[in-house]
This record gives structure tokens, C-alpha cells and sequence, in this order.
């Protein structure tokens, strides 16, 4: 690839890496710098949801709910492996209220001032009925409601919970999507560039000239800033460009524990504090709770979820949950921060989660890309490249909407044949390990495998059935470099594998890069 190219893109996050397969697919020369990993930050560390963000209609946020609704299904059929259908059980609750703040709440406050800020059924039946119909569904079931009483849902609730709604929304691994969405930008010829980080970028004789921190020096002709948390930093710091917007870093903190039921199903729990959290099936053996909404102060590499957020994500849950939910139950923890645009809110919980796209074009353009969410990210690169367009007349029209990711070539509900057919093809697998290559790989399980006929032929292990053939096809076809990039990103093995393994993984890895 020349030094020169059409697009160079800061940020290697879900944005980032979506841009650059839209534009790359077009027919444009890309090039993508990331100064960690792939979806080191924000884009590894969400709720591993494709949803339309229910509690969002209650800020009346119409347009990003519709649009978020839509795309569920456009998403679902890309990436039948990495994405599935969930149901979510909503309990009915009297006691739980509105945050206070919210254009619903205002409203109902002066319709209904006796409600003292309650959520009534009739308005949770009136927003379950808008998510079903806003963006219409073909794939996912709608709402029913749902008895408590002798269920499995009901089980491990708390016996005053009688009565529940379920609706449906989809389950996503998120920084595999962020991988498969760069991998499919590079077979489509943008470069993708790992530990590179920028430091500098000027307008130069009618291009973007970019500077990384290792010397290396690349232009272009439209610079997009998809640095997320750090978006504001490229704005000021790195392209010195006069602008008067921001975002607003707000911490979002989930805490992982055993498996607390012994069904497929997710929670969704209305707080006594008028906020809601997620109760969530979870690598097969455990259940993920969050999240929280606080502002953050400091590097967003420093994110974490502190004691005072990690009880707060017990007592709520324990508010629902026979059985209470306890500190010393934690196995893992992690917070994102999310890189709100900065609409003036009360609240970190009301603060937009919709994106807006800002160019600057005061010489070659330069788009910052401000909040968004990973259920969005392809539209938002759509959006994206509307903007771009004028400066780029020969590029293609939009093209992502029904086309797989690398190995999601197959119908949505072809995925327990696959796993079937799978382990029938290779019996030394387990149906476990079966099941975790098709759900991370789909039809490129096979090539991973190969015609090996038995364990041994898969090289190394390394702990919780992954295998030296898999991490080389991680590091070739992936771009995975370290231990961490394996075992908490490309994979979520570092639940169980223990330090001494993954510090064998980084020194094989190590070894390996260093022939190359």
C-alpha cells in the first residue's frame, strides 16, 4: 500500500474497524492505526448486547431506538456465530421508580402525581409494544407475559415476583466483532496497524500528514477520528483543531459470577434508584451483572470497577434474587468507559447514547465521531461515509447490510448443525469444545482443525481446550500479538485458564513473532 492513502482512520475499536470495512469495501485505500489492541477499551467491555435499549424511549430517544431495533436482525444474519437470539425476562415490581429526570417521567409526574414516580405496568406494556413494532422483526419472537410462579424463570427470583414480561434482543461477542469487522476490512485491502500509536497529524499541501510514535509517517486525504474515550485528545492534542465539542466519559462496571440459574434466559431488573441492570447467561458457566453509569475522571486504560460499584451491582441483583448475590461471589470484573457526546445532561444515565458524526473541513477532512454503540456501529459507518462522500465521488455505494462477517456464512438457525456435524467430523472434540469453535468461528472452525485427526495434530495446549493451531490462526488471520489479546479479547479462556498458562501462551506467542 502506498504512504498515501484515501482514508487513514485513528482507532481501533468497534467504529474504527467498521469504517474501514465500509470504506475499504467501496474501493477505498484505508489505513487503521490502533495504539493497543483491537478493541482494547470501550469496544471489549459492554454488556454484549445487540439491543435497542429499551430504557432509551423513556428519554424519548425515538430515532436511536428505531434505528438500534432494525439493525438487531441486519446484524443477526451477518454473524449467526458470534451473535444469537436471547429472551429477557422483565419482572413486575411496584416499588421500582422512574429516574427522576426523564421526559416519561416528568410527564407521568403531572398526569398521574399519586404514582409518586412509580413505573406502571400499563407504561412498561406500552414501551414493550413500541420495541416489538418500531423496527419490525422477522427473526425475533415479540413480547408475552409470563407467570413467575412454578417456572423455571421464576425459580430463582424472589417469591413476591409473581408475574413478568419477555422480550427479545440478541446476545453479541463483542470484541470478536471488532476483530472479524478488521479482518474483513484487510482481505478487502485496508492496512491494519497494531501498537501504532499516533501522535501528530497537520494539514499538508491539501492532505493529512500523520506521525506515529515509532517515526513512521503516512498521509492521506481524509483523516477519521474514531479514537473513542480519546476522540476529544485527537481533536485538541494530536490535530490542533479548534472545536468546542466533547464527551462526557461515563464508566459503565460489570461484575461476573458463577452461574446463578440454570436456564438460557436473561434478567432485566428495574432499581429502587430508577436505573436498571442486566442479569446474563455467561461463558456457559457463569452470570454477568451490569451495568453502572458513572462519570469517569482519568485515562479510560485506568477504568475500573471499584468496591463501591461492585456492591452496588450486588445489592441490586440481590433486590430479585432468591439467593443474595455477594462480593466474595465475584470471579472477574471490568469496566469500559463510553465516550458520550456531551449534551449537557444532569446525569451520566441520561446523556445521549446516540452518535453524532462532526467534519471538520477547513482543508482535507477530518470526521470525529462522537458516542455510538456497538449495536449501531454499521449504520453509523454508513453515516459515515455520507459525510466522506463528497470528497470521494468515485467511491461505491453502501454495501454492509446483509453481508457476513468472515465465517457467518450460514442461516441463523443452522448453528446446532453445525456443532453437530462439527463434532461428528472431528470426534476427539468435545461437544463443549465443539461448541465454543463454532460459536467464535463458524464455518472457519474446519480450517482451523484441518484434517487433524486427533489432539496431538493441533500442536501445543495451552490450557481450556485451546490449541497452538488456534492461536496461530488468531495471530495470522486475527492479528493477535499477546497473551492478553487471546485469552480476554479473541476469547474469554482467561475465566479459566490460570496465570501460569497464560504466561506460557505470551512467551510461545513471543517466540513465534520474533521468527516471523
Amino acid at each position: 500500500m502506498s504512504d498515501t492513502t484515501d482514508l487513514f482512520i485513528i482507532g481501533g475499536g468497534i467504529n474504527g474497524c467498521g469504517i474501514a470495512r465500509d470504506a475499504a469495501g467501496r474501493g477505498l485505500s484505508v489505513r487503521l492505526a490502533e495504539m493497543g489492541d483491537l478493541a482494547q477499551a470501550t469496544s471489549s467491555k459492554s454488556t454484549k448486547l445487540f439491543h435497542g435499549g429499551l430504557r432509551y424511549l423513556e428519554y424519548l430517544e425515538i430515532r436511536l431506538v428505531r434505528e438500534a431495533l432494525k439493525e438487531r436482525e441486519v446484524l443477526l444474519r451477518a454473524m449467526p456465530h458470534i451473535s444469537r437470539p436471547m429472551r429477557f425476562v422483565l419482572p413486575l415490581d411496584p416499588h421500582m421508580t422512574f429516574e427522576s429526570h426523564t421526559p416519561v417521567s416528568r410527564l407521568l409526574g403531572w398526569l398521574m402525581p399519586w404514582s409518586r414516580g412509580h413505573r406502571p405496568n400499563f407504561l412498561i406494556r406500552a414501551g414493550l409494544f413500541l420495541y416489538d413494532n418500531l423496527g419490525g422483526r422477522r427473526i425475533l419472537p415479540g413480547t408475552r407475559s409470563l407467570t413467575l410462579t412454578d417456572t423455571p424463570e421464576g425459580a430463582p427470583l424472589q417469591d413476591r415476583l409473581s408475574k413478568a414480561y419477555e422480550y427479545s434482543d440478541c446476545w453479541v461477542d463483542d470484541a470478536r466483532l471488532v476483530a472479524l469487522n478488521a479482518r474483513d476490512a484487510a482481505q478487502r485491502g485496508a492496512d491494519i496497524l497494531l501498537g501504532a500509536k499516533v501522535v501528530e497529524a497537520a494539514r499538508e499541501a491539501g492532505l493529512w500528514r500523520i506521525k506515529l510514535e515509532d517515526g513512521r509517517a503516512f498521509r492521506a486525504r481524509a483523516l477519521v477520528n474514531a479514537g473513542g474515550p480519546w476522540v476529544g485528545h485527537v481533536i485538541r492534542d494530536v490535530a490542533h483543531l479548534p472545536s468546542t465539542e466533547s464527551v462526557r466519559l461515563v464508566r459503565g462496571s460489570h461484575i461476573v459470577v458463577p452461574q446463578l440459574y440454570d436456564h438460557g434466559k436473561a434478567y432485566f431488573f428495574q432499581g429502587a434508584d430508577g436505573r436498571i441492570i442486566f442479569a446474563i447467561p455467561y461463558q456457559d458457566d457463569f452470570t454477568l451483572i451490569g451495568t453502572t453509569d458513572r462519570d469517569h475522571e482519568g485515562s479510560p486504560l485506568e477504568a475500573e470497577c471499584t468496591p463501591e460499584e461492585q456492591q452496588y451491582l450486588c445489592d441490586f441483583a440481590s433486590q430479585y434474587f432468591k439467593a443474595p448475590v455477594t462480593r466474595d461471589q465475584i470471579v472477574w470484573t471490568y469496566s469500559g468507559v463510553r465516550p458520550l457526546y456531551d449534551d449537557g445532561a444532569k446525569s451520566a444515565t441520561a446523556a445521549t447514547r446516540d452518535y453524532v458524526l462532526s467534519i471538520d473541513e477547513a482543508g482535507a477532512p477530518c470526521l470525529n465521531v462522537f458516542g455510538g454503540k456497538i449495536t449501531t456501529y454499521r449504520r453509523l459507518a454508513e453515516h459515515a461515509m455520507e459525510k466522506l462522500a463528497p470528497h470521494f465521488p468515485r467511491a461505491g455505494a453502501a454495501w454492509t447490510a446483509g453481508v457476513p462477517l468472515p465465517g457467518g456464512d450460514f442461516p441463523v438457525d443452522a448453528v446446532p448443525g453445525m456443532i453437530a456435524g462439527l463434532h461428528t467430523d472431528y470426534p476427539f472434540l468435545s461437544e463443549r469444545w465443539a461448541t465454543r469453535l463454532v460459536r467464535a468461528y463458524g464455518n472457519d472452525a474446519r480450517l482451523i482443525l484441518g484434517e487433524a485427526g486427533g489432539t496431538t495434530a493441533l500442536g501445543r495446549d495451552f490450557g481450556a481446550t485451546l490449541t497452538e493451531a488456534e492461536v496461530r490462526w488468531l495471530m495470522d488471520h486475527e492479528f493477535a500479538r499477546h497473551a492478553e489479546d487471546v485469552v480476554w479479547r479473541r476469547s474469554k479462556l482467561g475465566l479459566r485458564m490460570d496465570a501460569r498458562q497464560v504466561a506460557a501462551l505470551e512467551e510461545w506467542m513471543m517466540k513465534v513473532r520474533a521468527a516471523a
